[in-house]
């Protein structure tokens, strides 16, 4: 199955500006006192311009979305495909929550420096924005009891994940504050975030760790474990865990090694050396974030190995309703290709079903 780079690209981008919006938002209210919120980080422009790059990415995905499903190129847009998604599918109405919770935190975030409220309408809706990008991946493809199981976990992961993500850049933005305006105030703010986001991280891994593996239970399964490594989707998934290894490592030698030495470092006037080692591990650890979203972005493209598309594409199926006027089925129906895409996207609404 050739990868859709257009497609991986956009989801990658969502997966960046819907994490860190909710993320910093939510950093903000655990990890920042409220009259501190306006001097530490610039929260306006931050919150207001992730929230319209989100919006901006999100009305091209729903456009690749529908090229993927009618087998079109993206350019230019199919209305009529654009159309069929965003009225006949989960996805869609997905798509039509996420850009209502985005304007509503896009408009909060202009006033959410300084007040708790306003950021916390911010978290909150860019939380559910955020969970909304279940719907357009494998957490969408389980009916029944294991399919709410599936979507759960999926929502509870990304949301761990922007939570991480989020403290990333909270925690980069502090110490990477230019010196001339780092003063003792700050210093004493820095150690504290740092030392403070212990517990959250530690509920936030822990949380990472339970859904990714219900979701590799039902995207896997123990019995391809063996044969993980000879497919594209099982050497992404490998790569994955691996940087989500040294992550772990990295976050470790964070909050034992490298806050407590900056705390030592701050109390005897010589920080900067403890300081520069703190950038150098945050800006290590964003760039594993970075590699993991690309991966996420990819492997929700790729149909994964537990429930290949197989099941539902052999023998004769009887086309949905909502895919009369699917154009493929104008021209001889889907490929097994085609419904390759359909499933890894989570669009089990247009597949062909058993009789």
């Amino acid at each position: 199955m050739e990868a859709d780079w257009p497609l991986i690209a956009v989801r990658f981008a969502l997966y960046v500006t819907l994490s860190g919006l909710f993320g910093l938002s939510a950093f903000g209210l655990y990890g920042l006192k409220v009259g501190e919120r306006g001097n530490a980080l610039a929260f306006r422009p931050w919150l207001f311009g992730t929230g319209l790059l989100a919006l901006l990415f999100s009305g091209i995905a729903v456009a690749l979305l529908a090229a993927a499903m009618a087998g079109a190129p993206p350019w230019p847009i199919d209305r009529e495909a654009v159309g069929m998604l965003l009225s006949d599918s989960a996805t869609g109405t997905a798509w039509k929550v996420r850009m209502i919770a985005l304007l509503v935190a896009s408009i909060a975030a202009l006033i959410a420096a300084r007040r708790t409220m306003p950021l916390g309408l911010v978290a909150i809706f860019s939380g559910v924005a955020l969970a909304t990008l279940a719907w357009t991946g494998h957490g969408a493809m389980d009916e029944g009891a294991t399919g709410w199981v599936h979507l759960a976990a999926d929502i509870l992961h990304l949301l761990s994940a922007g939570a991480w993500v989020g403290a990333l850049l909270g925690l980069g933005l502090l110490v990477t504050r230019p010196a001339r305006r780092t003063d003792a105030a700050h210093l004493a703010l820095t150690y504290r975030a740092l030392h403070g986001f212990g517990l959250t991280g530690t509920i936030v891994v822990g949380t990472i760790v339970i859904t990714g593996l219900i979701n590799a239970w039902l995207l896997v399964g123990l019995g391809n474990l063996p044969t993980l490594g000879t497919t594209v989707y099982g050497r992404l998934l490998i790569a994955k865990l691996v940087l989500l290894g040294g992550m772990l490592g990295l976050a470790s030698l964070n909050r034992f090694r490298f806050t407590p030495a900056f705390e030592r470092s701050v109390s005897a006037g010589d920080y900067k050396g403890a300081l520069r080692t703190l950038r150098t591990s945050l800006a290590v650890e964003a760039s594993c974030v970075v590699a993991i979203l690309v991966l996420v972005g990819w492997l929700g493209t790729l149909e994964p190995l537990r429930r290949p598309c197989s099941y539902w594409f052999e023998g004769n199926r009887a086309l949905r309703r909502n895919l009369i006027r699917c154009r493929e089925s104008l021209e001889g129906g889907l490929t097994l290709t085609r419904c390759q895409t359909l499933h890894a996207l989570g669009l089990k609404e247009f597949f062909y079903e058993r009789p």
